[in-house]
């Protein structure tokens, strides 16, 4: 089963993808693609941390996530990814100036996009929904909301269930309960 859940900031996405998780029986991995780069950053993914229960493995990853998923997945686990939107980020600032070719991004997101349907067990992805505002200003702020919503176009073609989270209300948007 491989389920992507969407949601704006704050919207509850990571509590339904933890109860979900939970619920799910399995023995859980959690794949955290966040970098601390300042202060209130480090205290988010300290909040998230002190949530988990203490038996689930994290795994800390901020770029190489199909090898991680690969690596980690298994029929008996659930694996959590928190969230591909600090991923998509991370990978769109490896490799240089904005307009500049991107080998990392094109190689990694080609990299998930083959290795998700082929991944054993339960796949949870959270990622944040940036399509529904305004039309960024910046270069570099529109090519993230683009890259962004391919991204998910294309990860809900593989998932079995697609949820899109608001005021911490799931909406099914494919698969069970749609």
């Amino acid at each position: 089963m491989k389920e992507l859940i969407l949601g704006g900031a704050r919207s509850g996405k990571s509590a339904l993808a933890e109860k979900r998780a939970r619920e799910s029986g399995l023995a859980v991995t959690c794949i955290a693609t966040a970098a601390p780069g300042d202060a209130e950053m480090a205290e988010r993914i300290r909040q998230h941390q002190a949530r988990r229960p203490v038996d689930w493995v994290l795994v800390e990853e901020p770029l190489a996530l199909a090898t991680i998923l690969r690596t980690h997945a298994a029929p008996d686990r659930c694996l959590l990814v928190d969230c591909l939107t600090l991923w998509l980020s991370n990978l769109l600032h490896a490799d240089g100036k904005p307009g500049q070719p991107e080998p990392v991004f094109q190689q990694e997101r080609k990299a998930l996009l083959e290795v998700l349907p082929t991944l054993p067990g339960y796949v949870l992805l959270i990622s944040n929904e940036v399509g529904m505002g305004v039309v960024p200003m910046g270069e570099l702020s529109r090519r993230f909301c683009d890259e962004a919503g391919r991204l998910h176009q294309a990860l809900a073609g593989l998932c079995d269930r697609v949820t899109l989270i608001v005021a911490g209300l799931p909406h099914t948007l494919k698969g069970a309960d749609a």
